[in-house]
């Protein structure tokens, strides 16, 4: 007899442990999925968040590099009635003043495009660098021979040393969408 109700013990009990495990995987595979559904409204929802910051920085970035582009930053400051070394010093320090207002948006770029970014503002500075020690007697030396002597560095080197960064900048914001 004791086989017999052994034998009956496990009749009951195999079948509600076969159903005891199916519910646990069932629940298990649940919580897991509910889980991953609710980390990808998270990750949306940071999306929604995030992704206008991280394209308003992107338009700033294009903005410093346009504002700092020889042409456009020597359009904007009039070298008139300055001598070349004041010309100069205002051309420094207008792009250090641009770079150093827009050093916060490197947070939204990746580091490849902002050493980009950051290799163009070198560029353009020492292009204005070299074009102010070429001048012959930087002393009494007018702001316009400094835009002038610019200007011809631009066009001599055939690319704006602005125009890589850019590039960078662009393909890096066409990539979130």
């Amino acid at each position: 007899m004791d086989t017999a109700l052994i034998i009956d013990l496990l009749k009951i009990t195999f079948p509600a442990l076969i159903v005891a495990g199916t519910v646990y995987y069932l629940i298990q595979q649940y919580l897991e999925k509910d889980q991953q559904r609710r980390l990808i409204e998270l990750r949306l929802e940071n999306a929604k968040t995030v992704l206008p910051i991280r394209l308003q920085a992107y338009e700033r970035i294009t903005l410093l590099l346009e504002r700092i582009t020889p042409n456009n930053l020597l359009v904007r400051l009039s070298s008139a009635g300055q001598t070349a070394t004041e010309y100069h010093r205002l051309l420094v320090q207008e792009i250090r003043a641009e770079y150093e207002h827009n050093l916060s948006q490197q947070l939204y770029m990746s580091p490849e495009a902002w050493t980009q970014v950051r290799q163009a503002k070198e560029n353009v500075l020492t292009m204005i660098n070299k074009a102010y020690q070429t001048l012959p007697n930087q002393q009494q030396a007018r702001g316009t021979e400094l835009a002038k002597r610019v200007l011809e560095t631009l066009i001599a080197d055939e690319i704006d040393p602005t125009t890589p960064a850019l590039n960078a900048v662009k393909r890096e914001a066409a990539g979130l969408f």
